[in-house]
């Protein structure tokens, strides 16, 4: 498929002082979290809520700053969401994609808003009971 990019917005909903950051992001199905790097943190002024334990590509463990709470834009879609403090690009990762409902289009490598809900994200709410239809 090859490397995903895309444009998104990222800002710190506690600092409204603050403009938002345009930043590339590498778009990766396959990591969870939205990463960005320090400087990006910084000029954000966000808060370090923990340190987390990450397992990076290569399957070695590291110690991150986790810091939030971030609002990440891109089109008509919004989400807010934590970020971890890593590497030196923003990597836009699987629960702040499906938050907005976002899906990968491999054949132009590129990311949209689901087409299925063009105007509205959607997203699944419903307990494993409500799955199996006990009551």
């Amino acid at each position: 498929m090859g490397l995903v990019r895309t444009s998104i917005q990222i800002s710190n909903p506690r600092r409204s002082d603050l403009h938002p950051i345009e930043v590339d992001a590498l778009v990766d199905r396959g990591a969870l979290h939205l990463c960005i790097p320090q400087h990006v943190a910084l000029q954000l002024d966000l808060e370090e809520l923990e340190k987390r334990e990450v397992t990076m590509a290569d399957g070695s463990r590291k110690i991150v700053a986790y810091v939030g709470p971030i609002r990440t834009s891109f089109r008509n879609r919004s989400c807010y969401t934590g970020g971890m403090v890593l590497s030196d690009e923003v990597l836009l990762g699987t629960i702040p994609m499906d938050d907005m409902d976002l899906v990968v289009r491999p054949a132009s490598r590129d990311i949209v808003p689901n087409p299925l809900n063009p105007n509205i994200p959607a997203s699944v709410a419903m307990s494993a009971r409500e799955q199996s239809g006990s009551r």
